[in-house]
């Protein structure tokens, strides 16, 4: 069940994975929120929302979307299993994922938008996201407060330590912001062809960096590609464990399989994703 690298290109394994998790955990639970929330996010990637194009962007497409919704349903669902303290709620359940589906969509662009691709909105992409759920929710029946959650929880990806700073409603709220950005993080490092896209990612973060005037900062720190993938073990192993272990409060954790002593099958991917760079570092040029 734990194998980070199952295709995600199509959104119906993942949905079936979540409404899985959905109907275990909450067993009496309406079973409609999984496919109607995929039909709905699923339709604003492809350019169905009005106002909207579909995505563009070539690394944070709906793929990267749904390698996060996926470690994010296998992380609460496992917790569930292990009978964590401080389990969440279905509706908590359904605003964590709703959360993770929109967390990308600051990189739609709006219809008229023909100037390069939505990866320059990079550097703001987090607000944009935030923005974008506060205008879609409300039509899907969402409440002023569940909408300001979900906001919430998006802010939970953003780059610099930022969850501490959050005023959650409560420790449930906090918990599921930190497994939707803990979904976030390993479900794009796990995937079976992390490696290869890297130079894909470059390219998002120079034209952001063009698109924001600046030569410095996140989006603007790497001179080529292969610096970037030069880095990025040290990105894994210096920023984002770290950032795992701490801020997201270790619920990467529970993917050990079986938990707590089991193997954990994005760890390995990850780290056997790093090792693929270290050796390429390595070859003679």
């Amino acid at each position: 069940m734990m194998n980070p690298t199952t295709t995600t290109l199509t959104p119906a394994f993942v949905e079936q994975q979540v409404q899985a998790a959905h109907a275990e955990m909450f067993p009496s639970a309406d079973g409609s929120f999984t496919p109607e929330i995929f039909r709905f996010v699923t339709g604003c990637f492809a350019g169905e929302y009005t106002g909207y194009q579909a995505i563009d962007a070539r690394y944070h497409d709906f793929e990267h979307t749904l390698q996060g919704t996926l470690c994010m349903a296998r992380i609460l669902r496992a917790r569930f299993r292990a009978k964590a303290e401080l389990q969440i709620d279905e509706h908590m359940f359904r605003l964590g994922i709703t959360g993770i589906l929109l967390h990308d969509t600051g990189y739609l662009k709006k219809r008229g938008d023909v100037e390069g691709t939505g990866a320059k909105y990079t550097s703001t992409h987090v607000d944009r996201s935030a923005d974008f759920a506060a205008l879609v929710l409300p039509s899907l029946g969402f409440s002023s407060a569940d909408v300001a959650s979900v906001k919430r929880m998006i802010r939970c990806t953003g780059v610099e330590p930022l969850v501490d700073a959050i005023r959650f409603e409560g420790e449930l709220e906090r918990l599921t912001g930190q497994a939707l950005a803990t979904g976030d993080l390993l479900g794009q490092m796990a995937a079976a062809d992390y490696v290869e896209k890297l130079p894909v990612l470059f390219s998002e973060y120079g034209e952001a960096a063009h698109f924001d005037g600046v030569s410095g900062g996140v989006v603007g720190s790497f001179r080529t590609a292969e610096e970037l993938i030069r880095e990025t073990p040290s990105f894994w192993s210096g920023y984002v464990l770290p950032k795992l272990e701490g801020e997201l409060g270790g619920l990467f954790r529970f993917l050990a399989d079986p938990f707590p002593d089991g193997p954990n099958a994005y760890v390995l991917s990850i780290e056997a994703n790093m090792e693929r760079i270290r050796r390429r570092l390595e070859k003679p040029l």
